[in-house]
């Protein structure tokens, strides 16, 4: 299968490892900063490559290679756009979070994509977890009961240097803040354990310690879901000295699950009514990652080529990105109004948040 990548940033390297671990033919390669796409390339061992085309100019890639398949990998701000030419070409694709940074656009690659008969994955690999398929396993079979509540906490740091690699990072029309770049895997895996529908958010957030941010380094949110459970969320870059954990809780009448680790890849509570000799593999599990991104980019991967090739919805589809975008935005919303607000959300964009922490 032809593919190329668009973007070649900090996570570029995970999609290149996908690429190689799924024996993808690695097309092209494609970003406006030439330096940065070779220095990718070199440190993959790809800088010989000849069969590897490069381009700054992604349309024109797509003209002269046709792709069958694409990551979009970018600044979040022109995931959307180039997401939207890509389809209409007829070229599946993965899309790194956030797939969009507004309702308008997630909706229009949604309404496009199955409009075209194309694949479209929101790049939410953290699903494909071991401790996670676990949890999500346990749920399916109805092992919690009734849902009482949930939490996710993303407590990560990012320091200066991290912002000023990227200059789009933190503002608010390409990027947001810790909610939407930091903490939306966290935000997806709790929307979707916990029943998808939602009826409420409130939300507060700040800028607390980046004062050279638009938008926020630390967010709060209660979620009120339409099966009756509650939820609460909590992101930050705020953590001294470093990354300190991501955690998922799940309550039920039946179980109780605590994911922990970096980037919820081990099991750190598994208790349920029903025990049988098979939770003890899952008690205590712990799955090694080289990075907080996680080994899920390679699993995403196989998931969606093989979801072209037997023309079924991807496991993590277009509709899965849209909705833990709705997630984030409706928090921005809540914060920006001083209320909770409904869902389905309507239209919104982060861009709508600009000067929100002018005063700071």
């Amino acid at each position: 299968m032809r593919y190329a990548l668009i973007g070649c940033g900090r996570i570029a390297v995970n999609h290149v490892k996908a690429v190689r671990s799924n024996n993808l033919e690695f097309a092209a390669v494609c970003d406006i900063d030439t330096e940065q796409m070779e220095k990718l390339l070199a440190k993959q061992g790809l800088a010989e490559e000849a069969s590897i085309r490069r381009y700054t100019d992604y349309r024109k890639m797509i003209e002269e290679v046709q792709p069958e398949l694409v990551a979009i990998a970018t600044e979040s701000g022109v995931h959307a756009e180039i997401a939207l030419t890509c389809i209409d070409h007829g070229i599946h694709c993965i899309i790194e979070k956030p797939i969009a940074m507004s309702m308008k656009d997630a909706d229009e690659i949604v309404r496009r994509a199955e409009k075209n008969g194309v694949k479209v994955s929101a790049c939410h690999q953290n699903r494909f977890n071991v401790a996670v398929q676990e949890m999500r396993k346990a749920l399916e079979r109805g092992r919690f009961g009734r849902l009482s509540h949930g939490s996710v906490h993303v407590r990560w740091n990012r320091n200066e240097g991290y912002y000023t690699q990227a200059p789009w990072r933190g503002k608010w029309a390409s990027d947001g803040g810790a909610l939407m770049n930091q903490c939306i895997h966290g935000i997806d895996l709790l929307r979707w354990m916990m029943g998808e529908e939602i009826e409420e958010v409130y939300g507060q957030t700040r800028q607390q310690l980046h004062s050279y941010l638009e938008a926020e380094d630390v967010g709060m949110a209660v979620v009120k879901f339409k099966n009756g459970a509650i939820a609460t969320i909590e992101g930050t870059t705020n953590v001294y000295p470093q990354n300190l954990e991501e955690t998922l809780y799940l309550f039920g009448e039946k179980g109780t699950v605590k994911l922990g680790g970096t980037s919820t890849n081990n099991i750190d509570v598994w208790q349920f009514a029903d025990e049988t000799k098979e939770d003890n593999r899952s008690k205590g599990l712990q799955e090694a990652t080289s990075n907080v991104y996680g080994n899920g980019h390679s699993s995403l991967y196989a998931d969606v080529i093989q979801a072209i090739q037997e023309d079924r919805r991807p496991y993590v589809d277009a509709a899965a990105g849209r909705n833990a975008l709705e997630l984030v935005l409706a928090v921005y919303k809540s914060q920006k109004e001083g209320r909770a607000v409904k869902l389905p959300l309507g239209e919104f964009a982060s861009a709508e948040m600009e000067g929100q922490f002018d005063s700071v």
